[in-house]
């Protein structure tokens, strides 16, 4: 695999307009492309699969980039007559956020840092103040004037030196998630020359100010595999390789403890994770081994004091407990229990301060959190009152403090960061998003938690916001989404974006479905692996109950999600296509079999214990019988849009592609079908906030065109 700098791809680009140059006649058509068919033989476990557009796998054919522009040719005649409603959409959102805006202030190490934005600018701005608010603002870096010439830009891995005189920084300009680190020094604003390429973008100090911890990644596979120590000013060619995960099914990365006391190595699968730790003040000196994996057992580690506080599932915790251990007896024979293990509640991260222990926990599929004091005087939750709601710890970056930090939102509120004093109980809402137009009254809106009945009998949470006044008689439109994957939970959150929908009859749903940890880790394990399916029969059976609950129909139901989650929505137009109006399938992994055989591909090693290894023939022909590419056939499919980017590293380009030139070819409907490729993003898309806005104004119309509401 090859990676090419954006001069490179203008070069294939021209190489591709000279080779077959597309007419202005032929860029105006309304007719679909088609693909070229060249059949490719697969055979594993002695079953052949023939993949007609495996061709497409090559971004260096000038042929495979022809395809992509005239797919997205095809898409901007199809959706011409939408393109000014696109702009009004865009401006529409755009002018409901405060585009002046910043970050609540947090404080670390004498300083004050605070991000913020200034009007019409695309990136953030990273400044600090030292010791007080009112100090003089020192700019660390401006993401706009840093993103200049560069058509996608992320800075990342921000990370301060001890001394607070350094600052370690990533970037990535090619959107694959391949980070160059540089060194800035804070007090003259040089930059140093050195550049550690092919990194995560992340890194840590160690305590004397000069080393610094790294993790690099495989050139091919963009695997976090190994750690590197690099001296200040030194060249990063004589950097010391101190770990090498060599199971190729691990990923590894490097921290330091709140406490400042230890280095840590942490190293992961799915399934299984271990630690190395080594005194921060001794960077020269070996890692040891905090305790050795052992498959199925999952850990994280704190610092505080003598000992160390570890979050584990070790024996069958499923739903995790908290254990500690002292700093000298680190091996899982001698960690004591704090926290028990409970069947109906979710231990998903703790926060340790001087005086409290605050536990993220989540019940029945909703946030809490859990405050108690270490001497045993104060035990007690934050009060939380609806069942739409989010609400997660943010930057408590100081150890000696009263005051916890957290944020909430909900579906019809917009987020707020509060400081809640702990020994009080008083709170202090910091900052509310600001929803500007002077239109927005959250009182206008509703939210609800239904529960849908699976085939086999389970209920399945669906979270549903509209506008107060609808009528549940089947004529709304709705838009239900899902992931359902890896145990990420898709909470109810508040988007000021999504109002442009509510506001024009629209109801929003988050189907919950497993393989997402909603109701705790079995609901992440009964939708993954032979359970897979489970995912997708919960997507559809939610989708049945929404109809028979009138609050929509299958003439304006639309189904979308991203990533894994477009997996879902390829599952579900091949199982259940009659439901669906249309379908927005986003970076969608669709190609399952193909990729997950082919080991050169970033991520697909560490993705075994989610999907199975169809190199083994029971995961292999399960696979099959659901991966979406694989199972499309000659019927009816709803309106589809696929959206996906030339350099996307976790979800190739050219799964969606194949995926849409075999719809083509199969499908036996007139109904849309539209391949949008951003020829300079990745996986996340257009980076910088309004680039973004403009693609989900994308998507948007074109539900709403399906809808007929053009403005």
């Amino acid at each position: 695999m090859k990676f090419y700098t954006p001069l490179c791809l203008l070069c294939l680009i021209f190489a591709t307009s000279c080779k077959k140059e597309i007419s202005e006649e032929k860029k105006m058509t309304n007719t679909p492309p088609i693909a070229d068919k060249i059949e490719k033989h697969l055979e594993i476990h002695n079953d052949i699969r023939i993949d007609n557009y495996y061709w497409l796998n090559d971004r260096e054919n000038p042929e495979v980039i022809d395809y992509l522009e005239r797919e997205n040719n095809y898409y901007n005649n199809v959706t011409a007559h939408t393109k000014d409603f696109q702009t009004s959409l865009f401006e529409e959102m755009k002018a409901r956020i405060k585009e002046d805006d910043s970050s609540v202030p947090y404080f670390y190490k004498g300083y004050f840092y605070i991000t913020r934005f200034e009007t019409g600018k695309n990136y953030p701005i990273y400044t600090r103040k030292k010791g007080n608010l009112d100090a003089t603002e020192e700019i660390m870096f401006d993401g706009n004037q840093m993103a200049e010439g560069h058509s996608y830009f992320h800075l990342g891995g921000i990370n301060v030196s001890p001394d607070n005189n350094l600052v370690a920084f990533g970037i990535d300009t090619i959107s694959r998630r391949n980070y160059t680190i540089q060194i800035k020094n804070l007090t003259t604003g040089e930059i140093y020359p050195t550049k550690i390429e092919l990194t995560t973008g992340s890194s840590t100090w160690a305590n004397d100010n000069k080393t610094l911890f790294y993790t690099r990644k495989d050139q091919q596979t963009l695997r976090s595999d190994k750690i590197y120590r690099h001296l200040l000013n030194s060249n990063p060619d004589q950097d010391v390789m101190i770990y090498h995960e060599e199971d190729d099914t691990y990923n590894t990365f490097v921290y330091k403890t709140k406490s400042d006391k230890y280095l840590v190595i942490g190293s992961g699968s799915t399934l299984t994770s271990e630690y190395r730790i080594l005194n921060a003040n001794t960077p020269e000196k070996q890692f040891q081994i905090f305790s050795p994996r052992q498959r199925g057992v999952e850990y994280n580690i704190a610092h505080f004091g003598t000992d160390f506080y570890v979050l584990t599932n070790k024996d069958g915790a499923t739903n995790f407990k908290l254990m500690k251990t002292l700093e000298t007896k680190t091996a899982s024979e001698n960690w004591k229990e704090v926290i028990a293990h409970r069947e109906n509640v979710l231990v998903e991260d703790f926060e340790i301060f001087k005086e409290y222990l605050v536990v993220s926990e989540r019940d029945n599929g909703l946030n809490k959190i859990h405050i108690q004091r270490w001497d045993g005087t104060a035990s007690y939750y934050l009060p939380f009152e609806n069942e739409t709601y989010t609400a997660n710890t943010m930057q408590n970056m100081e150890f000696d403090t009263n005051i916890l930090r957290y944020s909430y939102n909900s579906l019809t509120t917009p987020a707020s960061v509060i400081d809640f004093n702990m020994k009080t109980k008083e709170q202090t809402i910091m900052k509310e998003q600001e929803v500007l137009g002077g239109t927005f009254d959250k009182e206008n809106y509703e939210s609800e938690r239904i529960w849908a009945t699976a085939a086999d009998g389970t209920k399945i949470p669906v979270s549903i916001v509209y506008k107060k006044g609808i009528k549940k008689d089947g004529s709304n439109p709705l838009l239900q989404y899902g992931y359902g994957s890896y145990g990420y939970t898709i909470d109810p959150s508040f988007s000021s974006s999504r109002l442009s929908l509510l506001d024009r009859g629209f109801i929003f749903a988050i189907a919950h479905v497993r393989g997402g940890e909603y109701l705790g880790r079995k609901w992440y394990e009964d939708g993954k692996l032979l359970k897979k399916k489970n995912t997708f029969t919960d997507f559809i059976d939610v989708s049945k109950y929404l109809i028979a609950e009138g609050y929509t129909s299958k003439e304006h139901l639309y189904a979308s999600g991203g990533s894994a989650g477009g997996l879902l929505m390829g599952a579900i137009m091949n199982m259940a296509p009659e439901l669906y109006n249309g379908v927005i399938a986003a970076v969608p992994f669709v190609d399952v079999v193909t990729t997950m055989l082919d080991d050169s591909i970033p991520l697909t090693t560490g993705e075994y214990d989610e999907w199975g290894n169809p190199n083994e023939k029971e995961y292999y022909e399960y696979m099959k019988s659901y991966s979406p590419y694989d199972n499309v056939e000659a019927k009816s499919y709803p309106n589809t849009l696929v959206t996906t980017g030339l350099h996307d590293s976790q979800v190739q380009y050219w799964e969606p592609a194949k995926w849409v030139a075999k719809l083509r070819e199969l499908k036996t409907d007139t109904h849309i079908l539209l391949l949008k490729t951003n020829m300079d993003a990745g996986h996340g898309g257009a980076s910088g906030r309004f680039e973004a806005l403009k693609e989900v104004a994308t998507d948007y119309s074109f539900l709403l065109d399906l809808e007929g509401i053009h403005q």
